[in-house]
């Protein structure tokens, strides 16, 4: 386990999450901000195996952790703390069917908790603009804008908020 929150528990991913990685991955809603296009199932299985392996690389800067429901046991999305040039960017994606449980907001805190945990100074997270619900979360925690860009990798507008820790 890497942390848990009153609802939710976050670990390492394992191969027994590719059923719900790949329904996470292979959406387009959940997808709509972010890098890249849903996949299929061989594409996802094949990024599970590499993003495990990551877990044994020295000097690894690129962590993704399974976010689990603990009352029963149920893969709802991942959480990744990522470097981000030299700042360390949190993000996190959950199933289409958790969405407004405030799942968001309850995993945002202990992330948080952890990176303090662990000795970070500042966190980051870039966010699209017409994602609202993500914004909300972060400046809910206390996050402030410090930029305003058009992403390189999707071409919209995003916002980056940093936190000091």
């Amino acid at each position: 386990m890497i942390f848990e929150t009153e609802n939710l528990l976050v670990r390492r991913l394992l191969l027994d999450d590719l059923q719900g990685f790949h329904e996470l991955e292979s959406n387009p809603k959940v997808l709509q901000y972010a890098t890249g296009n849903p996949k299929s199932l061989f594409e996802n299985e094949k990024e599970l195996k590499e993003l495990i392996l990551k877990y044994e690389k020295p000097n690894n800067d690129f962590w993704i952790f399974a976010i689990i429901r603990k009352e029963d046991d149920t893969f709802v999305g991942t959480v990744a703390l990522v470097k981000d040039n030299l700042e360390d960017e949190i993000g996190y994606r959950f199933l289409e069917v958790f969405w407004g449980l405030g799942y968001g907001s309850e995993l945002c805190k202990g992330l948080i908790t952890y990176c303090k945990k662990i000795g970070l100074k500042k966190i980051i997270g870039n966010v699209v603009d017409v994602n609202k619900a993500s914004a909300k979360i972060l400046e809910k925690n206390n996050f402030k804008v410090v930029k305003k860009f058009i992403s390189d990798d999707i071409k919209l507008p995003e916002t980056k908020y940093e936190l000091y820790l």
